[in-house]
């Protein structure tokens, strides 16, 4: 199927999907079932540098349900949740730019599986959750980098990369608490199978196997809501990690390592405000990435006129050793979000990869075009 095809066959799907799901949701606004569905579309052109120019199409389709045991008069506090994804289409990182930490947080290739798959009980102010978890949602987030587009401002390149980490697109197993221990300030800590299974042995990612040998990933956040400047908002987060398995290189059979993020609003405005966001990540020496910086502004509702829109600029480094003398890898993003309807935005982002590092050998720097198109139901 060529890429043509194949991105005129999800957008049409996807629009009936959502479109029958979003007429239900409206139509049982007290029903104890929810329904969401989503679509991202990736067209990356690699106009400069890297591993050679061109470009290629991703894309992300979910359909999420949630029950509600409360609504449904159950019992209270209780939810059941199902997270189903698709992605298809090209690797731009892998094929043209060859960088480390990935211009795309959507590129996975060609996969259709079971992303998320839990169930979540709330008792008072603990939070309880067990099932098919992905990491990223509950830990090492940052409010404001959830804008932007590359990955690392997602999930630190310093986890995803040195240990199995449970993200998109490959989660795991796992049980975490919350407890929320006053209005500002919160604690997590979360237990997840040390060795996800690979799309190879288990392609859909629905039937999963827990093993001795498998090790285990502990990681624990505290979390403080509070403001640096007065009558703004802020949140900081510091969280450490530990990470058991087995591992045909000795060194990495045991891993640990701890990050600080903060995100901090600096100007308030009538419709939306300007706010800065930094993560840190660091890990012993013995893991190539061994650190991680990164620092970005965000200002909502740019234009009066427009307060659904959004835009920033963020930069991201890869501190690295031991990679062939390739180096550290630093990369800028600039990008606009127009919401263009109530569920449909548009986002231009611009990257400019500094040493692309993800590949054995010296690549020239990369400049790198991205139109991303998001429906939201």
């Amino acid at each position: 199927m060529t890429t043509t095809k194949l991105i005129r066959y999800s957008t049409v799907l996807l629009f009936f999907v959502t479109s029958e799901y979003s007429n239900r949701a409206v139509a049982q606004t007290d029903s104890s079932f929810s329904f969401n569905a989503s679509y991202l579309g990736d067209w990356v052109t690699n106009l400069h540098g890297g591993i050679k120019t061109g470009s290629t199409y991703s894309g992300l389709a979910n359909l999420k349900i949630g029950f509600d045991t409360e609504i449904a008069n159950w019992w209270k506090g209780g939810l059941f949740f199902i997270n189903a994804a698709n992605t298809h289409g090209g690797q731009p990182s892998a094929s043209l730019v060859g960088d480390f930490q990935g211009v795309s947080n959507i590129e996975a290739g060609d996969l259709t599986f079971m992303y998320e798959l839990w169930y979540k009980q709330q008792i008072g102010r603990v939070v309880l959750t067990a099932g098919l978890q992905d990491l990223n949602v509950d830990f090492a987030t940052t409010s404001y980098g959830g804008l932007f587009t590359n990955s690392s401002f997602g999930i630190q390149s310093s986890i995803a990369d040195n240990i199995s980490s449970p993200i998109f697109p490959l989660t795991a197993l796992g049980v975490s608490l919350q407890w929320n221990v006053s209005s500002t300030f919160s604690w997590e800590m979360a237990l997840f199978d040390g060795t996800p299974d690979d799309y190879q042995s288990n392609p859909y990612n629905v039937h999963w196997k827990l093993s001795k040998n498998d090790g285990y990933l502990a990681i624990s956040e505290w979390q403080l809501a509070a403001s640096l400047i007065r009558g703004l908002e802020g949140k900081y987060k510091l969280g450490i990690y530990t990470h058991r398995h087995n591992d045909s290189i000795p060194t990495k059979m045991h891993n640990q390592g701890l990050y600080v993020i903060a995100d901090q609003q600096i100007i308030k405005t009538e419709k939306g405000g300007v706010g800065l966001f930094s993560q840190l990540g660091l890990t012993p020496r013995k893991n190539c990435n061994n650190y991680y910086g990164s620092l970005g502004v965000n200002w909502q509702a740019p234009f009066a006129n427009r307060p659904d829109d959004e835009c920033g600029i963020a930069f991201a480094y890869a501190g690295m050793h031991d990679n062939n003398g390739i180096g550290g890898e630093l990369s800028i993003e600039a990008l606009y979000k127009a919401q263009l309807t109530k569920n449909l935005y548009l986002k231009p982002d611009l990257q400019y990869v500094v040493n692309p590092a993800g590949t054995d050998m010296k690549l020239p720097n990369a400049l790198v075009g991205i139109v991303r198109v998001g429906i939201e139901f």
